[in-house]
């Protein structure tokens, strides 16, 4: 690989006696690791776990294997693991992941969570929040809020609002150039600087959506001290009611450059990418009486209530908690204690439940995904061959005795969504979308 000569030059006067072991990491290969996910009832083991990490393992896993197409595992490098580490959130809270494609933070953040409180999963490139959409999906998350918006258009709805957000902000990417050599062709000397213009732009909106009392976890995949520490220096300068948190070292992680309470992670010392991050805590007093928020209703007609209850009383063994609010055919579940997000651009509105066609109500892939085996009345176990069929968008055939109606489908003993049995038939229902051979 050939890196900048800017690049270079820059690490030397910052890494002095180090500079030589760094510059020689970047001919050795990225580091592949990926978390299992505890939302997923049936679990299993897996080799070579990450020292004093929760989920994190080393390895690579396919994107056609069963754990990764039922969600029991998520793609993600070791140093960016760290991140939603290091925020930990605790169940119950209001959470803001405010740039989050494509979902490994965001997926984390929810393995802390366990579906409870409220996760908003912003990203404000269409195209990336479709990627976003489909990755929480799969992770199987019931109370998330994937917004398609600027850090502005959120800051008009939420402000005061969350506990703890997560900004993991656009930069210059240095942290990256092993995984995707690509990066290097459009770094340039005087990219950091123009990245940490916009880091703090966003970071203005962060603050005024941060609740007195909160937390801020402020993150990049680079090195660049000015999208670094200096950021972090211009924080606590404008926002004196905030105080920097220190970051446990851990796996080789080392202190900011003249701020030992943030966390730098080298590829020479840490097994990783590139990574900082920074911890910290809003000192404003709470309010004695909380702000007044116009709330989310629902829109359920009594015919459209009526056949979503139907469903769930013939298919279904728990009782879905949220909010049910239908988008066109579309219904889904939100997260109760939402605001109206009527001004905000949506990308997936909390759990899709499913869709309202003539008379009747078809199940969502999401549902099938988020729903354990002993929440359901009626499943249906794919072999792995069968799975193998199944992905590919083929009908199975299956023991005629059993009743026409919704099954969900489980591999290895998670949901891969909700198919039809048709005298002894089971539809495809796999979203064409995501189907593939294998």
């Amino acid at each position: 690989m050939t890196l900048p000569k800017e690049f270079i030059e820059n690490n030397q006067d910052l890494l002095g006696d180090e500079a030589a072991d760094f510059l020689a990491s970047f001919q050795q290969e990225a580091v592949s690791a990926f978390r299992t996910n505890p939302l997923k009832k049936a679990q299993k083991s897996f080799p070579q776990p990450i020292p004093n990490s929760l989920w994190g393992h080393y390895g690579k896993v396919s994107g056609k294997s069963i754990e990764h197409v039922t969600g029991l595992v998520y793609s993600q490098e070791p140093a960016a693991q760290m991140v939603a580490q290091v925020a930990a959130p605790q169940k119950g809270m209001r959470v803001l992941d405010l740039a989050a494609a494509p979902g490994g933070k965001t997926t984390h953040l929810l393995s802390y969570m366990d579906n409870t409180g409220i996760l908003i999963s912003n990203e404000i490139s269409k195209k990336r929040s479709k990627i976003l959409v489909e990755n929480v999906e799969r992770f199987g998350a019931s109370n998330v809020v994937v917004t398609n918006e600027s850090p502005q258009g959120l800051a008009k709805v939420f402000k005061n609002y969350f506990d703890l957000i997560v900004l993991d902000a656009p930069c210059s990417g240095e942290g990256m150039f092993r995984k995707d050599p690509d990066a290097c062709q459009y770094w340039s000397g005087d990219y950091p600087d123009q990245c940490a213009r916009l880091q703090k732009e966003i970071l203005t909106e962060a603050m005024t959506m941060l609740a007195p009392g909160g937390r801020l976890v402020y993150s990049t995949c680079t090195w660049s001290p000015e999208e670094n520490e200096a950021v972090v220096t211009w924080l606590l300068e404008t926002y004196p009611d905030l105080e920097l948190l220190p970051v446990e070292k851990l796996n080789g992680m080392v202190g900011g450059i003249g701020m030992p309470q943030v966390a730098r992670m080298y590829p020479h010392r840490f097994k990783g990418e590139g990574q900082f991050l920074a911890h910290f805590q809003d000192r404003r007093p709470t309010p004695s009486k909380p702000q007044k928020l116009k709330p989310a209703r629902s829109n359920l007609t009594p015919e459209q209530k009526r056949l979503w209850q139907d469903f769930a009383k013939e298919n279904l063994l728990v009782e879905l908690s949220g909010l049910l609010q239908v988008f066109g055919d579309q219904l889904y579940c939100l997260p109760e204690g939402l605001p109206d997000l009527a001004k905000i651009k949506i990308a997936r509105n909390g759990l899709h439940l499913g869709t309202f066609k003539k008379k009747r109500f078809e199940p969502a892939f999401a549902l099938g995904l988020a729903l354990a085996s002993d929440q359901v009345k009626h499943s249906l176990t794919l072999t792995e061959t069968d799975f193998k069929t199944y992905v590919s968008g083929n009908t199975l055939t299956v023991d005629s005795n059993l009743a026409n109606g919704w099954y969900q489908i489980l591999v290895e003993g998670n949901g891969l969504g909700f198919a039809k049995l048709v005298n002894g038939t089971l539809k495809n229902y796999f979203p064409k979308g995501l189907r593939f051979f294998s």
